[in-house]
């Protein structure tokens, strides 16, 4: 399959996003891979939209567990990881929704709906299944609140969580449209010299008198 170039700008993209997962890079929560999924299911198409974002994340995750979690403090791989990745698929199916014409405005604002289901969905799930047995997240209403706006205690409170969220969900998508609209005015720049170009050269094949008459008129 042949790619455009704003897809081969959007794999750079996905590359410097897994450079972002680095420990203590970033603040909690503040993460490119809300603004990357939803961008993803915006500019790929068929089985693109699905397996390379996904593909992504895997080596991110894998490479993250094993070289930084489990060699240099060793920790195992958490199970409870797995639960992102049907959010991931939400993410991209939101943006399934939405298309590369669209303005910047617009398509920011999917992904901030998208960080917002992210960690809507997200902490539901830790709340959950609650993989760190915190006795806090009881199976009511109001432990389901916890969940979302206290969290842990003795931790930042996840309202926090949720700010570098939308923040970086915003920001990312906002930088990420952006470069690829720049890519597409310049694909479409180039597209349109290349047509004006050929429309030249088939008038003049079509048209032998063309030329010399021009040439007549200049001198």
């Amino acid at each position: 399959m042949k790619l455009k170039r704003s897809h081969g700008m959007a794999l750079v993209l996905m590359g410097v996003f897994i450079l972002t997962r680095w420990p203590g890079l970033m603040p909690p929560n503040f993460s490119a891979a809300y603004g990357l999924l939803f961008c993803a299911g915006v500019y790929f198409r068929g089985d693109l939209a699905w397996w390379i974002p996904l593909v992504v994340m895997g080596v991110a995750d894998g490479l993250l567990d094993y070289f930084v979690y489990w060699r240099s403090y060793g920790i195992p791989f958490q199970w409870y990881q797995l639960l992102n990745y049907p959010v991931y698929l939400v993410l991209l199916g939101l943006g399934r929704w939405f298309h590369p014409q669209h303005s910047w405005g617009r398509l920011v604002g999917g992904g901030l709906l998208g960080s917002l289901i992210f960690y809507l969905l997200t902490n539901t799930a830790a709340w959950l299944f609650n993989p760190f047995g915190n006795p806090e997240y009881v199976k009511t209403v109001h432990g389901w609140w916890i969940a979302l706006t206290q969290g842990t205690s003795g931790h930042p409170p996840t309202w926090e969580f949720l700010r570098n969220t939308l923040l970086s969900g915003g920001l990312f998508t906002g930088l990420f449209v952006g470069a690829m609209k720049a890519v597409d005015a310049m694909e479409s720049a180039a597209e349109k010299a290349a047509a004006n170009l050929e429309g030249a050269e088939t008038a003049l094949s079509e048209d032998p008198d063309a030329q010399p008459e021009a040439e007549e008129t200049v001198a």
